[in-house]
């Protein structure tokens, strides 16, 4: 979109329609989020039950993230070029297409078909993911993490509903005449249409419109051809762009094969869903709390407590029991938050060191980079399963996060400097 100037609001106006822009973005979020995070819950454990096996098992999670990646790419051109309000109601669309083709896999028993539908939902995920820097368009500087903090907070209703939501969907399945694992697959049709209607109604004017004066100020007035490649290897977006796809890795590694690990060990779809509620709720319920830290302390040592954290909760999942219980619980817990540190203050980090007119693009491209790094992860996560088992995960988790450790390191000098 290449008009960046404000139309003439007062500054009460003004500050006005960004609130309600924020809230809608948030609500949007919490709806989309819960479809998705609904279907997350029951993905392997549905390509399980149509392969016969799980070495397979995390082929469909790999599409849900890749999708997530070519959906980053392609949404964030079309916000470019049309107003982030089009992108994101173009990305709810495709999330109810792609749960109605996983539907039609259950029931044909399809798993090529499976892949293709969660294909097209993580495709339309994307738009929740780059709702984020919407919001953080919005504010000053000094309040960009708390911005983005309180848009995936409100992931936190999709973290707590759609685990909690998968089974009540599965037997009202089952008492229709359908398979039960169809059941949760109709969740991100019905949140996804909510989803894309209040944004089609309520995100006006669109946040391009809206954006902050500090920011418009650094901008150019023309529209320059970006040069992604000079821009990604600027110290502050490198860094930025490692800590959040080792964050998305580890956690994609562990999370990704922890309802079959448990399944597997006797575990029933309910207890399922309370690890998986207490993963999602570390993921998004303190994201607040990270913006906060982050404004207050900055990106790079909020990275370095979200590292630290992540680390420790592998090991914690490697060494916990496999049926479920305290132990497990507290591990995908903290590999949550620890996860939701990194992603909150890299995402500040990245929006920090580019301009206005650079932002859509190249955060398309950095969320592209994160997911497709995460996809691989998806996959390898039940080859190695299958290979080592489920501790060796955690372990692989636990070495991961020095490779951020040592970027931020290396450029601790530029980085201070900014």
């Amino acid at each position: 979109m290449t008009a960046l100037a404000q139309d003439s609001r007062s500054e009460p106006e003004l500050a006005a329609a960004r609130r309600r822009s924020r809230w809608t973005l948030a609500s949007a979020v919490a709806l989309g989020s819960t479809g998705y995070i609904a279907a997350v819950t029951v993905t392997t454990i549905v390509a399980r039950d149509l392969l016969g096996s799980g070495t397979w098992a995390g082929l469909p999670g790999a599409g849900l993230v890749l999708g997530s990646a070519a959906g980053s790419v392609l949404l964030s051109q079309l916000m470019s070029a049309r107003g982030r309000r089009p992108g994101l109601v173009a990305g709810y669309g495709f999330v109810i297409l792609g749960s109605l083709i996983a539907l039609a896999a259950i029931l044909s028993r399809s798993f090529p078909l499976l892949v293709g539908g969660v294909v097209v939902i993580g495709f339309g995920n994307a738009a929740n993911q780059l709702a984020r820097y919407a919001a953080a368009d919005m504010v000053s500087p000094e309040r960009r993490a708390w911005a983005i903090g309180l848009v995936v907070w409100a992931s936190t209703v999709g973290s707590v509903a759609g685990p909690s939501l998968a089974p009540v969907a599965g037997r009202a399945a089952s008492e229709a005449g359908l398979p039960d694992l169809a059941g949760p697959f109709l969740l991100p049709a019905i949140f996804g249409a909510l989803a894309g209607l209040l944004v089609f109604v309520l995100l006006r004017p669109d946040p391009y419109e809206l954006a902050d004066e500090s920011s418009m100020d650094r901008a150019t007035a023309q529209v320059e051809r970006i040069h992604i490649r000079s821009i990604l290897r600027r110290p502050g977006v490198l860094a930025a762009i490692v800590a959040l796809v080792v964050s998305q890795l580890v956690m994609v590694l562990i999370m990704t094969m922890t309802p079959l690990h448990m399944t597997e060990h006797g575990s029933d779809l309910a207890a399922v869903g309370i690890v998986i509620s207490a993963h999602t709720l570390g993921m998004f319920a303190f994201s607040p709390v990270s913006g906060r830290l982050t404004d207050h302390f900055g990106a790079v040592p909020t990275i370095f407590a979200g590292t630290a954290i992540l680390a420790g909760s592998s090991l914690l999942a490697a060494a916990a029991p496999p049926a479920g219980g305290p132990a497990l619980v507290a591990a995908l817990f903290l590999l949550g938050w620890g996860w939701n540190l990194g992603f909150v203050a890299g995402s500040a980090l990245l929006s920090e060191h580019l301009e206005l007119h650079e932002r859509t693009r190249v955060q398309g491209v950095a969320d592209a980079m994160i997911w497709s790094s995460a996809a691989a992860a998806s996959l390898g996560s039940g080859l190695i399963m299958a290979a080592v088992g489920y501790a060796a995960l955690g372990v692989i988790g636990a070495g991961l996060v020095a490779i951020p450790i040592v970027v931020l390191g290396v450029n601790r000098r530029p980085l201070s400097a900014r």
